[in-house]
């Protein structure tokens, strides 16, 4: 009998709750658009809860009434920023102790996603308010274990009924939520605070809509579990194909930075590094006698040994003088280079006007926009951040991947490039922080940057290429094996 007045009473709770989050305008009727772009004739602002400090807490105990044993949770883990006072609220009741997942990691010190005390192997419990898609969640489990916690399990106040779940489930991620939409609708309903007419409308809606598939940032999927051979194929870029490809056939995944200042010093590491690389990149305004020789030398080795060249030039200004720096001048990069690189902090002109410039080039080209930099103190984070990938993602015909140091997109056709690469983790002592091999591409990346490691191993090019170009892909066929067991 008590299981049953359980129940009962359980019930009688989720539907005060009900009401209590539509008056205090929590929920919310109309035409909305979710976070990830759906549109809605309903919406869910559960942010407001923090004015409300009673209901709060009632929905926090409520909520910690899914677990089935709190003996077993080590930690639990709030998806910023709605669920956090949740997560807090139950930590202090329950004694558990509680980690912050921040929303970028820091750009100093440790530079830390998760703050907290915890061992490796502990048992996280996900906190969340609601979920569309699950991306939220996924992308602070993908965090979460790679700092070798285990998670299984994501407590939530509503899911939205849009896929979310099954998504999370697929993942090994079990959902537990309060409410469902369709259940917290009824509730409402039999209180007398909407009309069946904003019931139908919404049971028609989620009828006909489900979250899309997203690509979410730090989450290990497609583009980290396939192949180089396999992603060719999918991209958009017939660069990136081409690189891809090449990357495949050579097994390669190495770029050898070569900024040196001596066209001859260049030349003679491009012959010896070039069969074993995939992209040269050089800082051609660093050269101390440039010339047309050079480059078209450049050119021939690059053909002979089957290796891309890359100008690092970071183009940034005006889409004017973006052009003419790309195009004309001494250097004529635009000609030459397979590969520039870009930054994006004057938004998409600069897309625009190297799509322009290249109206007369008929190889096709590529750019790798700077995301994220390896250097101390980088501004390169938050609202930047995102905008870079998503200048990316839908600029994917030229842009073929971004110059970053974590996880960031999940298109398969877009390539990540990682710089500040040495056999061991250390710095430069002018703010350049370089990490190994293996950690870069367990990061995601696809192509790694060596250069000082290289141009000033005491032993010679070749052997420090070898032995670069051997770490870096025994580490990707590694990760793509892990992702595909």
């Amino acid at each position: 009998m008590n299981g049953r007045r359980d129940t009962v009473d359980m019930e009688k709770l989720l539907k005060e709750l009900a009401v209590e989050l539509y008056e205090i305008q929590a929920v919310k009727f109309g035409e909305f658009k979710t976070k990830i772009g759906l549109k809605t004739p309903i919406y869910f602002d559960l942010r407001v809860m923090i004015s409300f400090p009673k209901i709060m807490v009632k929905l926090a105990k409520t909520l910690w009434t899914l677990h089935d044993d709190c003996t077993k949770v080590s930690q639990i883990c709030g998806v910023p920023y709605t669920a956090l006072p949740l997560a807090t609220l139950i930590s202090v009741e329950e004694g558990i102790p509680m980690l912050i997942k921040r929303k970028e990691a820091k750009s100093y010190g440790t530079k830390k996603l998760i703050e907290g005390v915890f061992s490796l192997g502990d048992c996280c419990i996900i906190i969340e308010d609601i979920i569309t898609s699950g991306s939220s969640i996924l992308e602070t489990v993908d965090i979460l274990k790679k700092e070798g916690l285990s998670v299984t399990e994501a407590y939530v106040i509503i899911d939205r009924e849009q896929g979310g779940r099954k998504y999370l489930e697929s993942h090994g991620i079990k959902i537990k939520s309060l409410f469902v939409i369709t259940q917290f609708m009824q509730y409402l309903l039999e209180a007398g605070k909407i009309t069946p007419e904003i019931v139908k409308n919404v049971d028609d809606y989620l009828a006909t809509n489900r979250a899309p598939s997203i690509s979410i940032r730090g989450v290990r999927d497609d583009r980290l579990t396939l192949s180089y051979g396999k992603r060719a194929k999918l991209a958009t870029n017939p660069l990136a194909s081409k690189l891809l490809e090449l990357m495949d056939s050579k097994q390669t995944n190495l770029c050898v930075a070569a900024d040196l200042t001596e066209t001859d010093v260049i030349l003679d590491l491009a012959n010896a590094a070039g069969p074993h690389i995939a992209v040269l990149k050089v800082h051609v305004d660093i050269i101390e006698n440039f010339n047309n020789k050079f480059i078209l030398r450049l050119k021939e080795l690059a053909k002979q040994h089957k290796f891309l060249l890359m100008e690092d030039r970071k183009f940034g200004d005006i889409g004017n003088t973006v052009s003419l720096q790309y195009t004309g001048g001494l250097y004529k990069i635009a000609e030459w280079a397979d590969l520039i690189t870009v930054h994006p902090v004057s938004g998409l002109s600069v897309i625009s006007a190297l799509k322009k410039s290249l109206e007369g080039i008929s190889e096709p080209r590529g750019i790798f926009l700077v995301a994220e930099m390896s250097s101390e103190g980088t501004l390169t984070t938050g609202d930047y951040l995102k905008s870079a990938i998503s200048m990316a993602e839908e600029n994917s015909d030229l842009v073929i991947g971004l110059v970053c140091q974590s996880n960031l997109s999940a298109q398969p056709g877009l390539l990540q490039l990682t710089p500040g690469v040495k056999l061991t983790k250390s710095s430069d002592g002018l703010g350049q922080q370089y990490n190994d091999p293996r950690s870069v591409v367990n990061a995601g990346a696809d192509l790694a940057v060596v250069g000082r490691g290289i141009t000033e191993a005491p032993h010679g090019y070749l052997k420090a290429v070898l032995e670069y170009k051997k770490e870096l892909w025994n580490a990707y066929e590694e990760r793509i094996s892990v992702g595909n067991m």
